[in-house]
């Protein structure tokens, strides 16, 4: 299989730094079967929130008139709008997300559009956060009650934190993804089956382990999700 790689970081100082790349890129790799092979990478330094993707749309291009699949490492670098993934969608061009394997033409609306949902939620929970703080007379962003060592726990600690976050994400994504096709299917949905299916696509847990039928139990209830 022949792949048009799509990458795609926010800032000028990613694309130069290469963080955020890198990372795409071996997830991009990773995917890769053997004799797979990706004959032409494009990248965009743009932020999430703006839909002009100059880069994509060449890359769509090459993808087209080289009958090559579009490869994008995250479902999440190509955009936060669901309107704009739709319209990728029907573009007419083959395209897989490396980090959700499961995801094809028509299962990747779903997934947009709770990606979405996810980070609004997220987004909103955030904010009432930092508003009830402030009511409460705590003061933000306020460097100079740092030390070098606080600093420093903090960069490892947001390090840590979003690398959870991501992998909490693909793994609720399956989950939904799953119990579509299942319930589709007229099958039986079983916490048990869940996990292994999680387990049978190399999806681990925040700490790096396999998943058992009662953590995908309470993933679902946490997050509201039904058999």
């Amino acid at each position: 299989m022949k792949y048009v790689a799509y990458y795609r970081v926010s800032t000028k100082k990613q694309g130069v730094s290469g963080l955020g790349l890198d990372a795409q890129k071996q997830t991009a790799n990773s995917f890769l079967k053997e004799g797979d092979l990706i004959v032409k990478e494009f990248l965009e330094i743009e932020s999430g929130k703006k839909n002009q993707r100059e880069q994509l749309e060449e890359a769509i291009k090459f993808a087209r008139n080289s009958k090559c699949t579009l490869l994008v490492a995250k479902l999440d670098r190509l955009s936060r709008n669901v309107s704009f993934i739709f319209t990728l969608r029907d573009s007419g061009v083959d395209f897989v997300c490396a980090d959700i394997p499961d995801a094809n033409t028509l299962t990747i609306g779903i997934f947009a559009t709770i990606a979405q949902h996810e980070r609004e939620i997220i987004s909103r929970r955030t904010k009432d956060a930092l508003k009830a703080k402030k009511q409460h007379g705590f003061k933000l962003g306020s460097p100079q009650n740092l030390t070098d060592y606080s600093r420093t726990q903090s960069i490892k600690s947001i390090k840590e934190n979003t690398l959870n976050n991501e992998q909490w994400k693909i793994a609720l994504l399956h989950i939904r993804l799953q119990i579509y096709e299942l319930k589709n299917r007229g099958e039986k949905v079983t916490y048990l089956g869940l996990s292994r299916h999680l387990n049978e696509n190399c999806i681990e847990t925040r700490n790096f382990c396999r998943f058992h039928a009662e953590q995908v139990k309470r993933i679902m209830i946490r997050n509201g999700i039904s058999k």
